[in-house]
């Protein structure tokens, strides 16, 4: 991933009264020429009203009012994201052939995306594995960086944390309420102090990438910074530069449960090093370095191995304790910013800018088993669900797509709405899946249920 920089004149899609935006369009790009290509505006036909403009206040009311949406509501017709189409230029349909034909796929390898559309086919549609159940639009889901989704992660069906402008936030979905849990528009200090920990803290932070699990959370920065808070306990508990390299940017962080029951947390970073730390005096046990900056890295479930792709076509699988190769990933054309290993550790995922997912099975890595293709743009995100039934794969924008493992991935459900995604995750009892959303008016928390089948009951009808 390239060096970022900042980019205050980000303009919208269809103006005020739609705020979406394309990938490249981000207050962070990697590269300043790059993003200029990327600057050039939306033909006016496509541009709703500027609401400075526009002659009745109140119907620009209607349309940023902030509401939710709940699942009755939506079954009597409302839109999900509360978006009063009935009020826009543009029909629901309309506006979504635009974003087709209109949004530009950021590569760094050029058309890499249009090749590997031409190579592979799209699966077809028709599961329907997770229904709507609610969008909080009361709860702003922000990015930093265009490249990096990881930044919601749900600990419960009920509760999930998400990055928020300069706060971690704690959303409940009982409640509805949400709670901030870390604020770093000020200076950070830890409370506890340990070996290696800066106790001068870092000042205001920019929050890259993100990571919680059970009671840990783990904030990435964009100076290689590592913020590490323990949930149930008030402050923070260690505070490290993980590198002082220039190109330093936290691009990922990995919490897991070693062989022995102890929590470990792994963070990869610009630098092209992946570095392994424990969490009871959060000392570094391991730092390996390759040779090219490392975007996404994900241990699997036996901790004998690692995926570790980055800013290269061709991912690696790794041991993970001596960091050797054991096998380079042929297949994807372009940059990869994500990877995850199905639960019963012969098969994992990696997601690249060439918009595809490749399905991997360790036991013959000549190729991969499966080549899943997007809509838009490049796969940002990949999660399982505990139970190994279903992959969740995110596009930057507009979509998510479930596939049924059981069936090979040869059947998914698309999710569709509008909006930058910020972040997937499912609950850890696979009951509830939660997608970051990210606008300037409808950024929200939508939240789905799975879908249960009881036979059983049948007998009763």
């Amino acid at each position: 991933m390239g060096e970022t920089v900042i980019d205050e004149t980000v303009r919208p899609i269809s103006g005020a009264l739609m705020s979406f935006y394309r990938e490249e369009e981000f207050e962070y790009m990697a590269d300043e020429n790059e993003r200029d290509e990327f600057m050039d505006d939306v033909d006016d036909e496509f541009h709703g009203r500027d609401a400075r403009e526009m002659e009745n206040e109140d119907e620009y009311d209607v349309l940023v009012r902030v509401t939710d949406t709940s699942a009755a509501q939506a079954r009597k017709g409302k839109d999900i994201q509360g978006i009063p189409w009935e009020r826009l230029n543009i029909t629901r349909e309309g506006y979504r052939r635009t974003r087709l034909e209109q949004y530009r796929n950021y590569e760094n390898v050029p058309d890499s995306g249009d090749v590997m559309e031409k190579e592979c086919k799209q699966v077809a549609k028709g599961g329907n594995y997770y229904e709507f159940r609610h969008n909080a639009r009361s709860v702003k889901s922000t990015i930093l960086h265009f490249q990096l989704r990881n930044l919601v992660w749900a600990t419960s069906k009920h509760d999930v944390y998400l990055m928020s402008n300069y706060s971690v936030i704690h959303w409940s979905s009982l409640a509805c309420t949400p709670s901030e849990v870390l604020n770093v528009s000020g200076r950070i200090t830890p409370a506890e102090r340990y070996p290696g920990s800066l106790l001068e803290g870092f000042s205001q932070p920019q929050i890259s990438t993100l990571a919680v699990k059970d009671n840990l959370l783990v904030a990435g920065g964009f100076q290689g910074e590592l913020i590490c808070k323990q949930l149930d306990q008030e402050g923070v508990s260690f505070c490290r530069r993980t590198t002082f390299d220039d190109n330093a940017i936290t691009n990922a962080i990995d919490i897991y449960d070693n062989l022995s029951g102890n929590v470990h947390f792994m963070a990869s970073n610009n630098d092209c090093g992946v570095r392994e730390f424990e969490t009871e005096r959060f000392q570094l046990l391991k730092h390996f370095t390759f040779p090219w900056a490392v975007n996404h890295t994900s241990i699997s479930p036996d901790r004998k191995l690692l995926v570790v792709v980055g800013d290269d076509p061709d991912g690696l699988l790794v041991d993970s304790q001596s960091g050797k190769t054991v096998s380079p990933l042929v297949g994807h054309l372009d940059f990869s910013f994500a990877s995850a290993w199905h639960p019963d550790g012969r098969t994992f995922a990696t997601g690249n800018q060439d918009k595809t997912c490749r399905v991997w099975d360790i036991r013959n890595l000549s190729s991969s088993i499966a080549v899943l293709r997007g809509n838009l743009g490049a796969v940002r995100s990949i999660r399982y669900s505990s139970d190994g039934r279903f992959m969740a794969v995110a596009e930057p924008a507009d979509f998510l797509h479930i596939y049924d493992t059981k069936m090979d991935c040869k059947k998914r459900q698309e999710i569709d709405f509008f909006g930058e995604i910020s972040g997937i995750s499912f609950s850890p009892d696979t009951e509830s899946l939660f997608i970051g959303v990210w606008d300037r008016i409808y950024a929200s928390l939508l939240q789905y249920s799975r879908k249960h089948t009881y036979s059983y009951l049948d007998s009763f009808i």
